[in-house]
């Protein structure tokens, strides 16, 4: 099924694996680690049309072109130290997959938005395994057990369980 996505559209599904990204980064917060993190995402974006090549959501949205137009970026949001800690903001990233995955109805495969569930989750899992504790984010374990958590609760979000 290929589907051309409206600015607005393509804005919204972008939009839930970075707020996934972010969710899972502030969790277990970090100078260096959040930078390495930020790195991880970054990868996940830059890689996902590669990664799924048969996937119309993902070709659709994560291109080169999009990237490049400015298309696909993140405004930043309102957090507060409270909604880190309270966990609203992994509750804010998952009503943004929520909203990507209701526009995503009718306008793609079951499939392909099963691939882009997992490709989230990913983008989540990839943060979360970017760095661990201590110096320069190189300890062990790598995902904390507050990432751990919100991975988890991400994955059943997701209906990935």
């Amino acid at each position: 099924m290929t589907t051309q996505y409206t600015e607005a559209e393509i804005k919204t599904i972008a939009n839930a694996p970075m707020m996934v990204g972010m969710a899972i980064s502030m969790v277990d917060l970090g100078i260096v680690s959040t930078a390495i993190e930020a790195v991880a995402m970054s990868k996940q974006f830059v890689t996902a049309a590669q990664k799924y090549p048969n996937n119309s959501i993902i070709q659709g949205v994560f291109s080169e072109e999009n990237f490049k137009s400015g298309v696909i970026k993140l405004d930043k949001p309102n957090i507060s130290p409270e909604d880190v800690k309270s966990g609203a903001l992994l509750e804010q990233a998952i009503a943004a997959t929520t909203d990507a995955l209701n526009l995503l109805e009718g306008k793609a495969t079951p499939a392909e938005i099963d691939e882009y569930k997992q490709f989230i989750y990913n983008c989540g899992e990839a943060v979360a395994e970017a760095a661990g504790s201590g110096l320069f984010g190189t300890g062990s374990p790598k995902v904390s057990p507050e990432e751990a958590v919100a991975l988890s609760r991400l994955k059943t979000a997701l209906g990935l369980v």
